[in-house]
């Protein structure tokens, strides 16, 4: 077993006006060259973004991206015509793919909105740009774990990626045995809230464990607990 610790308190942090945004991995400002990606996961950022701000039209290509509200909205438009809001309990998936633009900008003029925004590379280039958006309902995670985003689940968010995302909420301590869905994946475990032991490593609020080189990885959480679950390819070429 191959183990790779992410402590909240070691990942970067930058502030600006309207958004206050923390980076597991290399973005924008914050550069370690030793947290560039795990694997085929490139970004990991948590967002507070204010009232009525946003990020204005931007680009991107060949990049798996997901946005998961965890608090309020946010507006979301793209060089596809595509204009709709993203709801708190909403997962949002876009595939870059060969070029694509848009914006995100919280709508609400009394709340901020709090988001992960996850990247993953692709497993294939140059594809046209999709878009899909679901809402996973917070009982449908209650003491279990939710599938939201795989390459071969209809009930899922499709991924251009061997690559599996899961979400649990726990009002009940919870324990688990997590199987990998192929050779050669890695685990990307966040405690969003909370206190979790993934692998036998204990993580508290936002602290995240990578692990690699087994076939299944031990899961707790203690009641009140929220987890993220990001299986992608450990190997990535050109990565």
């Amino acid at each position: 077993m191959q183990i790779t610790s992410f402590p909240n308190k070691e990942r970067g942090h930058v502030q600006f006006d309207w958004l206050d945004t923390y980076h597991s991995f290399s973005f924008g400002q914050y550069h370690d060259p030793k947290k560039i990606h795990y694997g085929a996961l490139r970004v990991l950022n948590d967002d507070k973004i204010d009232e009525g701000m946003g990020f204005g039209t931007h680009p991107h290509d060949n990049m798996e991206i997901i946005t998961i509200p965890l608090f309020g909205d946010l507006h979301h438009r793209d060089s596809t015509g595509r204009d709709c809001i993203i709801k708190e309990h909403d997962v949002q998936i876009m595939s870059a793919g060969s070029g694509i633009q848009h914006s995100e900008v919280n709508p609400n003029k009394d709340k901020r909105v709090e988001l992960f925004q996850i990247w993953i590379f692709p497993k294939e280039r140059n594809i046209t740009p999709r878009y899909d958006q679901k809402s996973f309902l917070p009982k449908d995670r209650e003491d279990q774990l939710l599938t939201v985003v795989s390459p071969n689940d209809p009930n899922t968010l499709f991924i251009n990626q061997d690559a599996w995302l899961s979400l649990g909420h726990f009002i009940k301590p919870f324990t688990s045995e997590y199987a990998f869905h192929q050779k050669g994946q890695g685990l990307y475990a966040m405690c969003i809230e909370g206190n979790c032991t993934i692998g036998g490593q204990l993580l508290g609020r936002r602290d995240a464990v990578g692990i690699s080189g087994v076939d299944s990885v031990s899961i707790e959480a203690a009641a009140g607990a929220d987890l993220l679950l990001i299986e992608i390819p450990y190997f990535i070429a050109g990565a």
